[in-house]
């Protein structure tokens, strides 16, 4: 069986810092430190820092007062943030840069007097962070279909911003719905979804061409995951999304004759091996790495931690460590 290997795959700048910065709050306060939902996406991340002493709650009312606490990747709305603030917690964001160049355009337009629609999906903790972070009204729409039911005139001011894990692909079809339904349309361009996305998203795209059956490294709430999945199973390739070797059938690959493996922005490369591992145990397999883009990017971190030594140990193996390129919250990034 040859197994090929997408590139790029696995972690994303933003999920790095994330991590980093749990690392690097422990290393300072010492545990516990407080987590506000996951850090991001994956239950063997969030396990290893769990071991390494921090804890994940869903409200922060289940934080001491005065304790460490950092925000997810996915960001959060200003009412937690506020609430932080009143219950004196020394809080840290590991909100991705990504995200909060949407949180900005977002408020921007807002200021403008436009209606903000939002393009996401709803429950998703991005989605929930981001429709927080704006003032006014704004909507969520999740598909084509929701932008033909919304109770607006025409000649309404809008603009709308886009969660950034989406299918480009999607996006641009609602973006060309609202643009149909609208006169006074204004927003980022389809490039604004974070450059990870992308570039994992074209990655599947040209594996689909060389694959027999599609095998996506992720959690099942990974929206970026689930869309990777998605994409090889709209090209015609039977694919599947799994968080480890374990859960791999082995009907899937029976007749393959070439396996394509891909991982989404917050599963880290040793889920990827754990998975070859168990194909291995089907029989040979000879595992190459497709041609791709190459990602150089780094965010920088909070300025409280930057010169905090990080543990030896860490769970960013896989990761390609590159030169700062911490303006990303300003501009695109693709590598």
């Amino acid at each position: 069986m040859q197994v090929i290997l997408a590139q790029p795959r696995g972690f994303c700048a933003g999920v790095v810092r994330a991590i980093e910065i749990v690392d690097r709050a422990l290393v300072k306060h010492g545990a516990p430190v407080f987590v506000r939902h996951e850090i991001v996406h994956n239950k063997h991340v969030v396990q290893g820092l769990k071991d390494k002493g921090a804890r994940f709650v869903e409200e922060l009312d289940e934080v001491p007062a005065g304790a460490v606490t950092i925000f997810s990747a996915h960001g959060v709305s200003r009412e937690v943030v506020a609430d932080a603030r009143q219950r004196q917690l020394h809080a840290i964001d590991a909100t991705c840069p990504l995200v909060i160049k949407v949180h900005t355009q977002g408020r921007q337009y807002a200021a403008s007097g436009r209606i903000v629609i939002l393009i996401g999906h709803a429950g998703h903790p991005e989605v929930e962070g981001t429709m927080g972070q704006i003032p006014g009204k704004v909507i969520l729409v999740q598909n084509e279909a929701d932008v033909g039911k919304l109770d607006l005139p025409d000649d309404t001011p809008v603009a709308y911003v886009t969660q950034t894990t989406l299918s480009v692909d999607d996006t641009r079809n609602i973006i060309a719905a609202l643009g149909r339904r609208f006169s006074n349309l204004v927003g980022p361009d389809t490039r604004d979804i974070c450059y990870a996305t992308q570039n994992r998203q074209s990655a599947v795209r040209d594996l689909c061409k060389l694959a027999d059956v599609i095998l996506v490294i992720g959690a099942t709430n990974s929206s970026n995951s689930n869309r990777l999945r998605e994409i090889g199973t709209e090209s015609g390739v039977p694919s599947y999304l799994i968080a480890e070797g374990s859960e791999l059938d082995p009907a899937w690959v029976r007749d393959a004759n070439v396996v394509g493996i891909t991982a989404g922005a917050s599963a880290p490369e040793a889920m990827v091996e754990d998975v070859i591992a168990a194909l291995r145990r089907l029989g040979p397999v000879e595992v190459s790495t497709m041609a791709g883009r190459e990602e150089h990017a780094e965010f920088r971190l909070p300025a409280e931690l930057a010169d905090v030594k990080p543990p030896a140990a860490s769970l960013q193996s896989g990761t390609d460590a590159a030169p700062d390129c911490s303006d990303a919250a300003n501009e695109n990034i693709a590598g």
